[in-house]
């Protein structure tokens, strides 16, 4: 399984790129059209996410998943055809990997991502009660993993094979059914699950266990001695996260001025430190000239900042607990910022 996967919402030079996946994956009596992926992509752009890994030209999309919205509570001809606005059901048109890169969990960890992100928007004061795509009965088990329920046989009828409607309900992690029956789990996979699920994170410290004294985390670059930059690997906050998101060595550090990245007057999360009111000053981690560098970045929606003159700014957070925002970047960019005080160091 690629342990540099990079998610990040598919913007209008990528939708080609998708369809092409949407080709190979899927029969020709399935498969969707461009002009359908592009509707998708600017009208549900916060739905279409992508799955991308380094490649020569700065990055190759892997996957994506894409998604309207609807009314209804069951998926229809009508829902797979159209996007409702704030309605409350993600519909999901397409879950696709590219065909080499099949069977290393891609996909999974794809669905998984997308949940988190949907349950931060609900949070966010999205209307999303509930996630509904349509599969054939072989995938079953795969959206099973994701955490979604088998609800049937649909009543849609797009190529030859029958489908499957399945669905997820947000913002609850149990659902109680009438008499369930009891799971038969093969020999061994309890404990393979227990030990997956258990493993050892690394341990973060912050920058205050330092005593906020810069020099105990930076060392010298190995080519440009002028040039300081982070002596740990940089690790999601969270407690119980703990994800490496940037490897050592690879960051600059770099004092310029602080970045208003809450909304005025929202709090920040308790692992995330308050960063002075700009244009005061604060230490940062410059990472160039990709996303690539990251082992684990999640990226936001381009925000509009206040002078429409300015480029858009997208927010960084950890792809795998989307805790954020721990950076920003222009939309394009290639430069990309960490607050150092909202990384965890690993000695």
């Amino acid at each position: 399984m690629p342990n540099n996967i990079i998610y990040d919402w598919i913007a209008h030079n990528d939708v080609t790129d998708a369809l092409k996946i949407e080709l190979e994956g899927y029969p020709s009596d399935e498969a969707a059209s461009l002009e359908a992926f592009q509707y998708r992509q600017a009208q549900a752009g916060d739905l279409f996410l992508g799955a991308y890994i380094p490649s020569t030209n700065g990055r190759e999309l892997v996957g994506y998943i894409c998604a309207t919205l609807s009314p209804s509570t069951t998926l229809t001809h009508e829902s797979m055809t159209t996007h409702v606005p704030s309605s409350a059901s993600v519909c999901i048109h397409s879950v696709c990997v590219a065909k080499n890169h099949r069977r290393k969990q891609i996909a999974l960890n794809l669905l998984k991502e997308y949940i988190l992100r949907l349950e931060a928007a609900r949070k966010a004061g999205k209307p999303y009660e509930r996630v509904l795509l349509i599969t054939h009965e072989p995938l079953r088990q795969l959206y099973e993993r994701a955490g979604f329920e088998w609800a049937g046989k649909s009543e849609v009828v797009h190529g030859s094979e029958p489908w499957y409607e399945m669905r997820k309900d947000l913002g609850s992690g149990t659902h109680t059914v009438a008499n369930p029956e009891v799971p038969q789990m093969p020999a061994g996979l309890w404990d393979a699950l227990q030990h997956s699920s258990t493993r050892t994170r690394p341990s973060a410290r912050s920058l205050s266990d330092f005593g906020g004294n810069i020099d105990n985390i930076v060392r010298p670059h190995s080519q440009e001695s002028a040039v300081l930059v982070n002596k740990f690997d940089l690790l999601c906050p969270r407690n119980g996260c703990g994800s490496i998101i940037l490897k050592a060595g690879v960051g600059k550090w770099v004092e310029r001025a602080s970045v208003q990245m809450e909304p005025q007057g929202h709090p920040s999360h308790p692992n995330l430190p308050i960063l002075p009111v700009p244009p005061a000053a604060t230490h940062w981690w410059l990472v160039t000239p990709s996303p690539m560098e990251f082992e684990n970045i999640g990226f936001s929606r381009p925000l509009q900042q206040q002078s429409s003159s300015s480029p858009k700014m997208k927010l960084l957070a950890c792809a795998e607990c989307d805790l954020g925002p721990l950076g920003w970047t222009h939309e394009g960019g290639t430069e990309f910022w960490l607050a150092c005080s909202r990384v965890g160091y690993r000695e």
